[in-house]
């Protein structure tokens, strides 16, 4: 029997109570009612055979959910997800840089970098953080220079922090052959059709209907599925990111925003405003503030800057200074100041944010990406071998660092060759026309995207 997760409403009911403790909003009684008819506040296991739930439980988690949406959320003044009141709190909004561009280069050693931190972080993900240590310093690869492997790992810490059964096959060293097929390159794809079809004043009806288009719904995971089947059952954006949808803070929208950077060298407040377009779709709150922060560190380091400090402070301009997402990225950075042990700052990060969070939600990953890119001052390897070893999504967390250290080496050659030779410059993908594309291609599509005359927004 095919049982879809991420999209069950017995399934989201555990997930919605646990960011309505995030927001403040007292969702104790409807916990209770949940409990007493035999709902589990823990969803199933990804990929896990599950039983269905009787029709009853599952009336009962669509009326819950429904009833959860509609509790009052002290959080909202802090955590805006309207562009109008993130710029009302934000002073220094970012000007942008007159006469700032970005090469094809650049853009190839992003794209490269992107791919290289993606494919690091694969055989690991969802592994514990001491599984990870563990499986890296028993193949004398701690902290990671290179790939993950096997080889020379013993059996029995392979058996008890098995690598991650999708990706192994393809991206421990012994295997990788091209860049394999991750949603972390796909979504910048889909921001590439976007940007191709509709140009930089796109709406967000313009992503739902290019997602409709060509984003399998097989390769979508939960923010990004559940607006899919909205999209699907008739709710139209914005409302797609929130009706019952309590994935709407976690890592997806930052996972899309490289794109909106690369395209916007040396503009990051007009970065954020695109990212925030895309973002809506999916996410609100702290997932639009964790699009909006990476896309204008983005554009910043695309526009020339090559301080990965002065990156890092420009995205914070563009998030509420309230919220939680920019008290975590400033705590992030202060810790990664302060220790010279970057396994330090991980533990510190975990204590602090691990109880409350799931391991994809914004807040935890955004942090760990600044405290990776502060503590190895923007270095390559250092940047993706950080961002990876701190644990939680370590694909796309390497994924999105991998990018910006990219963009501050500058140019494919500055990357080291033993990180981007078995990309073999060949990425697979399900997306549109570019399965099997050159990144060197890639890059000169995206140039082309950035270079084009960009009307306002209607």
């Amino acid at each position: 029997m095919l049982r879809l997760t991420w999209v069950q409403p017995e399934d989201l009911i555990g997930h919605e109570l646990r960011q309505a403790r995030l927001d403040g909003r007292d969702a104790s009684a409807v916990a209770a009612r949940w409990r007493a008819a035999g709902g589990s506040e823990a969803p199933p296991r990804a990929g896990a055979s599950v039983r269905p739930a009787a029709p009853a439980l599952r009336r009962l988690a669509e009326g819950l959910l429904d009833e959860l949406a509609l509790l009052p959320d002290p959080s909202a003044e802090a955590e805006p997800t309207d562009l109008g009141r993130i710029r009302a709190l934000c002073p220094d909004w970012p000007a942008p840089r007159p006469g700032a561009g970005v090469s094809p280069a650049r853009l190839e050693a992003a794209w490269l970098g992107r791919a290289v931190g993606c494919l690091l972080g694969k055989p690991v993900e969802k592994l514990p953080l001491t599984g990870i240590r563990l499986l890296g310093r028993a193949a004398g690869n701690w902290p990671p220079t290179g790939y993950f492997t096997a080889l020379g790992v013993p059996g029995e810490l392979l058996a008890a922090y098995p690598w991650n059964r999708r990706s192994a096959p393809t991206s421990l060293a012994e295997n990788i052959d091209g860049m394999p097929e991750d949603d972390d390159l796909n979504y910048p794809l889909l921001g590439l059709l976007i940007l191709q079809r509709h140009g930089r004043a796109f709406t967000t009806a313009d992503v739902a209907r290019v997602w409709l288009d060509e984003l399998p719904p097989g390769r979508t995971f939960t923010a990004e599925r559940v607006a899919l089947r909205n999209l699907l059952s008739g709710v139209e954006p914005p409302h797609t990111a929130r009706h019952r949808n309590p994935f709407r803070e976690w890592i997806g929208a930052l996972i899309r925003a490289d794109v909106h950077g690369w395209t916007r060298p040396g503009d990051p407040g007009a970065a954020a405003e695109q990212a925030h377009r895309d973002a809506t779709l999916t996410h609100t709150s702290a997932g639009v503030h964790a699009a909006m922060f990476a896309a204008a560190v983005i554009a910043t380091a695309a526009g020339g800057m090559h301080d990965v400090h002065a990156c890092l402070r420009t995205g914070l301009a563009v998030v509420p200074p309230g919220s939680r997402l920019a008290r975590a990225v400033r705590h992030a950075v202060r810790l990664a100041t302060a220790h010279d042990d970057f396994d330090r700052v991980v533990d510190e990060l975990h204590a602090v944010h691990s109880p409350a969070h799931h391991w994809v939600h914004a807040v935890p990953n955004t942090a760990l990406m600044a405290a990776a890119l502060t503590h190895a001052d923007g270095d390559f390897t250092g940047s993706v071998s950080r961002a990876v070893s701190g644990g939680w999504d370590t694909d796309s967390n390497g994924a999105t660092v991998g990018g910006v250290a990219g963009l501050l080496a500058g140019s494919p050659a500055a990357l080291p060759e033993h990180w981007t030779a078995p990309l073999k410059n060949r990425l697979a993908t399900s997306v549109g026309d570019f399965d099997g594309t050159g990144f060197d291609a890639l890059a000169h599509l995206t140039h082309r995207e950035a270079t084009r005359p960009c009307p306002s927004p209607t």
